[in-house]
């Protein structure tokens, strides 16, 4: 194994995959009573709050755990991979525009990489 990575960190990447995953669920099942149209709410607010997460956790979660602790390998690979949704994200981009959607398909493209760029530099900036 890599130097710093022991099995703790692989059963807190685990742990952390299972919990995002649980969480990325539970959002998803909660916007469905709220969802308007076909455009995917719950994918978009699972990957910025996804980003937001791991932005903080990339600067204070680094200060206060460490790099190579199992918590900051449990929030970021962990909890933070298993609650962002890309391949998702990428595969109702793709159904939008297969379904004629164009429009929604690029509007979820550009605000889903503009959000999630723009909230990783304004939680850097408030937590550093």
């Amino acid at each position: 194994m890599a130097e710093g990575i022991t099995a703790m960190t692989w059963l807190a990447v685990f742990m952390g995959g299972g919990v995002g995953s649980v969480l990325r669920f539970g959002l998803g099942q909660g916007l469905r009573a709220v969802e308007v149209g076909s455009f995917p709410w719950a994918v978009l607010a699972a990957n910025v709050l996804a980003t937001a997460l791991l932005a903080w956790c990339a600067v204070t979660g680094a200060e206060l755990w460490g790099r190579t602790s199992p918590m900051w390998f449990f929030m970021t690979v962990g909890v933070c991979g298993g609650f962002s949704t890309f391949s998702t994200f990428a595969w109702d981009t793709l159904r939008l525009w297969q379904d004629g959607g164009w429009m929604l398909a690029l509007t979820n493209v550009a605000v889903s990489v503009v959000g999630c760029v723009a909230v990783s530099w304004w939680v850097a900036q408030i937590t550093s």
